[in-house]
């Protein structure tokens, strides 16, 4: 424990704004050899004898440092309940981890092991990073079977836009992994979405203003289409035509296009619920739609799970 330099303290009871505790002498070195313990007598007796003429003083300051000790136990309370907070997740992490290597892993070894030497799953799935939005856990896909990309608001860049995750994840999806089918599912209540719509036209430099407009032609789509309906039902609107647009999107790449043309991949749109769980699909009719001229898209084998 350090030893603080020697203080008196002052003889007025209500000290000035000048510090009650002056040192008495000096020193450079807090255990070096300049430091006396008669040094540390004269600080006690000072202490001593000053408390004594200064009772407000004291009380004042037994007060404080009650104050001090109560405030570093409630820290070291939270501190504690923190810690045992976070190791109760982590031991049911563990809990679930062990389950799957006993009930799962061990039981579909020989799957597990060829999974090891490489994949091929025949989906790519982009989806919201939204927690209530898990696509495995939804719609059942198990290891192997779907290339799964999430990010706000489940949106594709356009080809133009410059790298990002989401088309770096395309590119290899496509390109090496070969699926040969790719499903953007939207879902209720995005809050990417939400702040989609309701940004102004003022600037604002936030990395969730830069990326949601992204979607901005879904936001006009549906301000013209719904301008009549409430904030919220523009929102639902919005989450479904957002997906629309992200399909058109993946259309500006080449290599997607290429084979969309040439019936090797199929895009697919997807919109889940999850106020009252139900899912709706549709896929993008790539024949069926006039794109070089007016951008009018057609769907087909539309169906709505319930």
């Amino acid at each position: 424990m350090a030893i603080l330099a020697p203080a008196s303290v002052s003889k007025d009871p209500l000290p000035s704004s000048s510090s009650a505790l002056t040192p008495l002498r000096s020193s450079t070195q807090i255990f070096g050899p300049k430091f006396k313990f008669r040094q540390i007598g004269q600080t006690q007796l000072s202490l001593s004898t000053s408390f004594k003429k200064s009772s407000g003083f004291k009380l004042k300051g037994w007060r404080h440092s009650e104050g001090i000790t109560q405030e570093f136990q409630v820290d070291k309370l939270e501190t504690a309940a923190e810690v045992e907070n976070e190791c109760d997740f982590f031991d049911k992490m563990k809990h679930c981890f062990l389950s799957f290597k006993k009930q799962k892993f061990m039981e579909n070894l020989e799957h597990y092991q060829n999974l090891a030497d490489g994949q091929a799953p025949k989906f790519m799935v982009i989806a919201c990073a939204d927690s209530r939005v898990c696509p495995s856990n939804i719609l059942g896909f198990q290891p192997g079977e779907a290339f799964i990309v999430r990010n706000v608001a489940n949106m594709v860049p356009p080809c133009e836009s410059g790298p990002s995750e989401t088309n770096a994840a395309l590119e290899f999806a496509v390109n090496s992994v070969k699926v040969e089918n790719i499903l953007v599912i939207g879902h209720s209540r995005c809050g990417g979405i939400h702040a989609l719509m309701s940004m102004q036209d003022e600037e604002d430099p936030s990395f969730i203003r830069s990326w949601v407009l992204v979607g901005k032609n879904a936001r006009l789509n549906t301000k013209a289409a719904a301008s009549s309906l409430s904030f919220d039902h523009q929102c639902s609107h919005c989450e479904k035509e957002s997906v629309n647009c992200s399909l058109l999107n993946l259309l500006t790449y080449p290599w997607i296009e290429e084979k969309v043309r040439a019936g090797a991949l199929s895009l697919h749109g997807g919109y889940y619920n999850f106020v009252d769980c139900t899912f709706e699909k549709w896929t993008l009719d790539y024949d069926g739609s006039n794109l070089k001229e007016s951008k009018e898209v057609a769907f087909r084998n539309r169906s709505f799970w319930s």
